[in-house]
């Protein structure tokens, strides 16, 4: 049965529609675009190529077999190589969804190892970087920051399947698979993740990843 993977790239307001218009080369049909905006700690500037602005994060849905050629096709032609550009990475929509996903890599980094996760953090709205603060507790890192907001009060904004209320933010942070966990336990403990209506929290394995610096 054919697998499919979700990737996506992060890249300064205006540079969505070219990303887009790079996929339909590899046959990717729909693309969805988010507003969010770079939060760089001062240690790394350069990590995650964010620098405090706001950025468009485009999210595709591909099959696995084209999945490898079509984000190191979109990293080559946005030159996401050089600081700054943006990055794009590739997670398997069957880890996301909960199943064992048979897909391997055509490129696993070091070792034939995923050395990299994406954290995700859905939160009240104004505690985003509260999360990015009890990240760089433990280690220095930055994230990116998404408002998730729907067109009325009363909507509903579905981000990647799950439900956000208007006044939600989420937060994604990229980091070495080593630092997960203890990242993981600062957020939960600062803010109270596992007490109910503070907010949410799931952890993705990432395949492929272009664009980090610094790292």
């Amino acid at each position: 049965m054919m697998g499919f993977g979700l990737i996506c790239c992060v890249v300064d307001i205006g540079n969505a529609s070219k990303v887009i218009k790079i996929s339909k080369k590899y046959g990717i049909k729909g693309a969805t675009v988010s507003i969010g905006k770079g939060f760089a700690c001062s240690s790394i500037m350069n990590f995650l190529a964010l620098n405090e602005e706001r950025k468009e994060i485009v999210s595709m849905i591909v099959e696995n077999e084209i999945a490898v050629q079509a984000i190191k096709g979109i990293s080559v032609e946005m030159k996401f190589e050089k600081p700054h550009n943006g990055i794009a990475f590739l997670y398997s929509v069957s880890d996301f969804i909960g199943s064992k996903n048979p897909y391997v890599s055509l490129k696993n980094l070091e070792g034939g190892k995923n050395m990299f996760n994406a954290i995700f953090v859905v939160v009240e709205k104004g505690k985003a970087e509260e999360v990015i603060e009890a990240a760089n507790k433990v280690v220095s890192i930055c994230g990116t920051i998404i408002n998730a907001r729907g067109a009325g009060i009363h909507e509903i904004q579905k981000f990647f399947s799950i439900e956000i209320e208007p006044e939600k933010e989420e937060v994604f942070i990229i980091t070495r698979k080593k630092n997960k966990d203890k990242i993981v336990k600062s957020i939960r403990e600062n803010l109270k993740i596992d007490e109910p209506g503070n907010g949410i929290l799931y952890v993705l394995d990432i395949n492929e990843v272009y664009g980090l610096h610094g790292v």
